[in-house]
């Protein structure tokens, strides 16, 4: 079966627009996405640094040749992704390439790319738990005083907006449906024939990623979860921390 991605393209361009002209008319929607620039900077090169450095650890030097091991937005970003992520909500990094025939013996390469697959996820919810952490001290220090100036509420705004962020890249991407990392990750555990199945129907799944993407259904899956991992974090830190 063939899927011509230009159809996808067009969907992404009047998504893209659409969320540009909301920006337009209201002037929280503007304040909202300069609060989230830095979570999904932060957010992006953090999920694809983890790939790369999985790999690398792996056996894989390929991240390493192409230049991937690197803290530098710039290094991971992908313009059209990045933009998608900021005006519709859905977004991607710049894909980290990998040879899997480099992967040490340690391990399957199946068991092997599962893991490179899912240390970007990871990374984004184990980032979700430091700044947690961070806002939490921050405010247990001086947070009544920050919030009553505009640069420390600006500055506590913005550390929820990464969270926030981080929580929602991460759980998108262990959806099981190509191209999102959930699909290798839940390969090593599938019976033989229905790996096979789900390898032979792969654009099959493609498909029906775009179509839950689109009509919202894949949004309304995952914010419960967004949101109550959100809650739980703050929950616990108002707990240990006896705000």
């Amino acid at each position: 079966m063939y899927f011509d991605r230009r159809v996808l393209y067009t969907i992404m361009g009047i998504m893209i627009l659409w969320g540009l002209m909301s920006y337009l008319t209201d002037i929280n929607a503007i304040l909202g996405l300069l609060y989230t620039i830095p979570g999904v900077l932060i957010a992006i090169t953090f999920h694809e640094f983890a790939h790369a450095k999985a790999a690398d650890i792996l056996g894989d030097d390929t991240p390493r040749m192409e230049g991937r091991l690197s803290l530098n937005p710039l290094t991971h970003i992908d313009p059209i992704g990045f933009i998608m992520l900021l005006f519709a909500g859905f977004g991607w990094g710049k894909p980290v390439h990998v040879n899997p025939r480099n992967y040490n013996r340690d391990i399957s390469v199946e068991k092997a790319d599962a893991i490179v697959s899912i240390a970007g996820p990871a990374m984004n919810l184990i980032l979700a738990i430091v700044f947690t952490i961070l806002y939490f001290v921050i405010y247990k220090i001086n947070g009544p005083v920050l919030y009553e100036s505009s640069t420390g509420s600006i500055i506590m705004q913005m550390i929820i907006y990464i969270i926030t962020i981080n929580i929602g890249l991460g759980i998108f991407n262990l959806i099981p449906l190509p191209p999102l990392d959930g699909s290798k990750v839940i390969k090593p555990f599938l019976p033989y024939n229905a790996k096979t199945w789900f390898e032979n129907n792969e654009t099959i799944f493609y498909i029906a990623f775009v179509v839950l993407w689109i009509t919202g259904i894949a949004g309304t899956i995952i914010s419960p979860i967004i949101g109550a991992i959100f809650n739980g974090l703050f929950s616990l830190g108002t707990s240990i921390f006896g705000l």
